[in-house]
């Protein structure tokens, strides 16, 4: 691949990232984080299986399965993969009430970073899959170069401001 396969056509501005499928090696513990701590709702279940979860009453957001995986363990680091699940939440104050549900399951975050155009809290699920917890502000507010480009940064997040909300 080149450096032309890069700026062809851009794809259409309405696509997005529909769902996210997760390998996991104990079906009723990872349904115990998603729905139990970051309280996605079941929409259906296949057995010990599969499960299909999601906020709002979409048919999925995040599917679950043991079909390869079923008490398997994480991927070595050093390996390739899923870095992680972003999960977007539509405010601050829904992100302070991820932060509320995560201090109150004993879980610990492995970050929670200020990038300029987002506010993010980072953890892992219980299998290991790194998961972040996010909202965007305005594009409007994005840090942006004299020049206009998008200029991201990481800051340490101020959790206790967060919790304010």
């Amino acid at each position: 691949m080149n450096e032309a396969s890069f700026t062809a056509r851009p794809v259409d501005p309405g696509v997005r990232i529909g769902h996210v499928h997760l390998k996991v090696a104990d079906l009723d513990r990872a349904l115990g984080f998603y729905c139990g701590v970051l309280g996605f709702e079941l929409m259906q279940r296949l057995g010990a299986q599969a499960a299909f979860i999601s906020a709002g009453g979409y048919h999925h957001h995040i599917g679950l399965n043991t079909w390869e995986s079923r008490g398997g363990s994480p991927p070595p680091p050093g390996s390739t993969g899923l870095f992680h699940t972003a999960i977007l939440y539509p405010t601050r104050a829904a992100l302070a009430d991820a932060l509320r549900r995560v201090i109150a399951a004993g879980l610990p975050l492995d970050g929670a970073s200020d990038h300029g155009v987002s506010e993010a809290l980072y953890l892992r699920d219980p299998d290991e899959n790194g998961v972040e917890l996010y909202w965007d502000r305005a594009p409007a507010d994005w840090p942006r170069t004299p020049d206009g480009e998008l200029a991201m940064y990481t800051r340490r997040l101020d959790l206790d401001e967060l919790l304010r909300q």
